[in-house]
C-alpha cells in the first residue's frame, strides 16, 4: 500500500510540474528579449551613446514591462492576447533604445 502512494504521488508530481512548464510556452520568449534589451541599453551606455537621464528613462521602461508580464502571470499563465501586448510593448521599447542611441546629441 504505501508503495502504490508513492508511485501515485510520484506520477502526480509529474504531471503538476510538466503542466506549469507547458503553462508559460512564450515566457521564455519574453524573458531572452528583456534581457537582449538590458545588454543593449548597458552597451549603449558603455560606447557613450546614452546619457544618465535617458539611461534612467530606459530602465524605467524594462521594469514597466516586466510589470506588465508579472500582472500578466498572475493567473498562472501567459495569455494569447497578453502575449501580444507584451511583444508591443517590447517591440516600442525596443524603438525607444534605437532612438536614443542613435540621436544625434552628443554627450
Amino acid at each position: 500500500m504505501k508503495r502504490l502512494t508513492t508511485i501515485v504521488m510520484a506520477i502526480a508530481l509529474t504531471v503538476s510540474i510538466a503542466g506549469v512548464a507547458a503553462a508559460h510556452p512564450g515566457a521564455r520568449c519574453v524573458d531572452r528579449r528583456v534581457a537582449r534589451q538590458e545588454l543593449r541599453i548597458r552597451q549603449g551606455v558603455r560606447a557613450g551613446q546614452l546619457g544618465r537621464w535617458e539611461q534612467r528613462r530606459l530602465r524605467l521602461g524594462e521594469r514597466r514591462i516586466c510589470r506588465m508580464e508579472l500582472r500578466a502571470r498572475a493567473d498562472g499563465r501567459v495569455g494569447p492576447w497578453e502575449r501580444i501586448r507584451l511583444h508591443r510593448a517590447l517591440d516600442r521599447q525596443s524603438g525607444r533604445i534605437w532612438r536614443m542611441r542613435h540621436d544625434p546629441r552628443v554627450i
